[in-house]
């Protein structure tokens, strides 16, 4: 078995400054070669790092598009690969991945941790050990492994800030690939997508802004997909739909998801030609969305695209 590890940066990869946790080069590497040594973990490795290195807040498509390019580039020379990330946007990276490794037949694991391998009692050294050793048993896919457990990709999201235990996803039987005749990189490229969460009271404006201005928009709606009374709600998915900016919606739920036309708040949107997100992650939803705009579809394809299940991310069907 052969792993090209890409190491991208984030927490596992630091030490503590004066201005509080930084990234170092070496530290992840050190401990590979550490732990290949002491037969902790098995098969030949090599590894590639980010220049410089991504501090995961700061993450953007392009980071994306390097990761999976350098995947792309080494397909042919390895059996799996195992991705450093950190754990702010590592949700984010894995839904992109899992999108546009199209054709993947091989593991693709993501692993950080929370707290770096330079201090005492760290999560990072299980973490990175757990996620070279589950390349020889995972199945094809891109996978999350944090605290002892193997994540799908497009179902993942992080649910706590501190804790060792910072993932979790909704467990199901869906493979976690894109299944193609072959293997290929989908590239991400730059869009205006606005992530609009409703609450008591906002400024229905921010919505015609966003219908005037973006190429596609989330919504996050209220429990199963209900939304408040604002004026300017029906004008501005009016004119999306006239400007053709594809509009979906998702659940502010961590569980259930939307379904659209259960309530009368919600109907509107079916009406207007909001796509149902069912019960996919914000982070699933956001990064198909810019999956299919960088597809460049037709439109009609491409809400195909958004409404039909390509890799796991809807754990249930649409029932009418």
């Amino acid at each position: 078995m052969r792993t090209l590890v890409i190491h991208t940066g984030g927490t596992i990869g630091m030490v503590q400054t004066a201005e509080g946790y930084a990234p170092q080069l070496g530290i992840v590497e050190d401990c590979l070669v550490e732990l290949h040594s002491m037969n902790k973990i098995t098969g030949d490795f090599e590894l590639v790092v980010a220049d410089p290195l991504i501090d995961s807040g700061k993450a953007m498509p392009h980071d994306w598009n390097w990761i999976g390019g350098t995947i792309s580039d080494h397909y042919n020379d390895f059996d799996a690969f195992v991705v450093t990330h950190g754990s702010d946007t590592m949700a984010f990276t894995s839904c992109a991945l899992s999108y546009a490794l199209e054709g993947l037949d091989k593991p693709v694991i993501l692993t950080g941790s929370m707290l770096p391998l330079t201090v005492q009692n760290n999560d990072g050294l299980r973490n990175l050990t757990d996620a070279m050793n589950a390349v020889h048993d995972a199945g094809a896919g891109v996978w999350v492994q944090f605290a002892g457990r193997r994540l799908h990709g497009t179902r993942v999201r992080k649910s706590h800030s501190s804790a060792f235990d910072a993932f979790h996803d909704a467990a199901m039987d869906v493979p976690a690939r894109r299944i193609v005749d072959a293997f290929k990189w989908q590239t991400y490229s730059t869009f205006n997508v606005p992530v609009l969460a409703f609450t008591p009271g906002m400024d229905g404006e921010i919505l015609e802004h966003c219908a005037e201005r973006a190429d596609g928009i989330v919504l996050r709606c209220y429990g199963s997909g209900t939304v408040p009374d604002l004026p300017e709600l029906a004008p501005a998915l009016g004119l999306a739909k006239k400007r053709h900016v594809p509009v979906i919606a998702t659940s502010q739920c961590a569980e259930g998801g939307v379904a659209l036309g259960t309530y009368a708040a919600g109907a509107a949107l079916l009406e207007a030609g909001v796509i149902d997100g069912r019960d996919a992650t914000v982070e699933a939803v956001y990064t198909k969305l810019l999956y299919g705009l960088s597809k460049d579809s037709s439109e009609c394809d491409l809400r195909s695209t958004l409404a039909a299940p390509i890799c796991g991310e809807f754990a249930r069907t649409i029932l009418r």
